[in-house]
């Protein structure tokens, strides 16, 4: 069986810089998960000595906060800020984008919709720089159900897909006299969705590893899942099956934003094995 990566994936300018962040602010703590993967964090744990923390009150005057790739609400960095914490922002900078223009097209009067998860701690820092009316939707079905006055602001989350957000923007462009329209998807998220788009078209069972909890991880495998049935989302090489390779000649292979090599290499490696069997 032949084992092929997708043309991009894996680690994103953002997670990389984080990580940085991280192993130079060795026996800290990370306010949140830093990224959606649960090894890498680990890692960090028992290599840096970084810690996980996800009560804000346990941070105290002089210790170090490291902030999330997602970002936090706006009220609780200036709590850690009114707290004394040594704050290290490891906010991704796409995700910094969209909450600048929350904070600024707000402030001019116009109402913000937020294309993503309400969940997603990204959105929940992205909404929280909004002042005045604003609205989160998941889908163009959505949209029609809001009651918001004549200027409208549209951002998106990082890692949606384009094409849903092209949905929203059609909707209102019809509906509203004033529609500002910016396209804060991240580079990387189109170029990984667009390698297993192409990768998937021609693999016989296609192979997305991520952190289960992570956004672009899911979408890389609804996308992988349109072009061949057997696509498998796994966040390591324990959770590979030997039958999911029988009888396969080519096996895809793309990973999310959040997840290292290391763990790439060690699903290869395993599949390998299982495809020897």
């Amino acid at each position: 069986m032949i084992i092929e990566l997708a043309e991009s994936y894996g680690f994103c300018f953002g997670v990389k810089r984080a990580i940085k962040i991280a192993e130079e602010n060795s026996n800290s703590a990370t306010y949140g998960p830093l990224i959606h993967n649960a090894n890498e964090i680990a890692r960090l744990k028992n290599d840096f000595n970084v810690a996980l923390s996800e009560n804000i009150d346990t941070f105290k005057a002089g210790q170090t906060a490291v902030i999330r790739t997602h970002g936090i609400p706006k009220q609780e960095l200036s709590l850690l800020n009114e707290r004394q914490v040594n704050v290290v922002d490891a906010t991704c900078p796409y995700v910094t984008k969209p909450q600048q223009i929350c904070e600024e097209m707000s402030a001019q009067g116009y109402d913000i919709i937020i294309f993503g998860d309400e969940a997603h701690p990204e959105i929940k820092g992205v909404k929280s720089y909004a002042v005045g009316n604003v609205f989160v939707v998941n889908s163009a079905n959505e949209v029609a159900d809001l009651h918001t006055r004549e200027k409208v602001a549209v951002v998106a989350q990082t890692t949606r897909k384009i094409e849903e957000y092209q949905e929203i923007v059609a909707h209102l462009m019809g509906t509203h006299k004033e529609v500002r329209v910016f396209n804060t998807i991240c580079n990387a998220t189109f170029d990984n969705q667009d390698a297993v788009r192409k990768l998937a078209q021609k693999a016989d069972v296609m192979i997305v590893i991520g952190g289960k909890n992570s956004s672009n991880t899911k979408q890389l495998q609804t996308i992988s899942l349109n072009y061949c049935p057997d696509s498998y989302h796994i966040e390591s090489r324990d959770d590979l099956e030997p039958e999911w390779f029988s009888g396969k000649k080519l096996c895809g292979i793309s990973a999310g934003a959040s997840t290292p090599d290391w763990i790439i290499n060690e699903v290869i490696d395993k599949i390998k094995q299982l495809s020897s069997l």
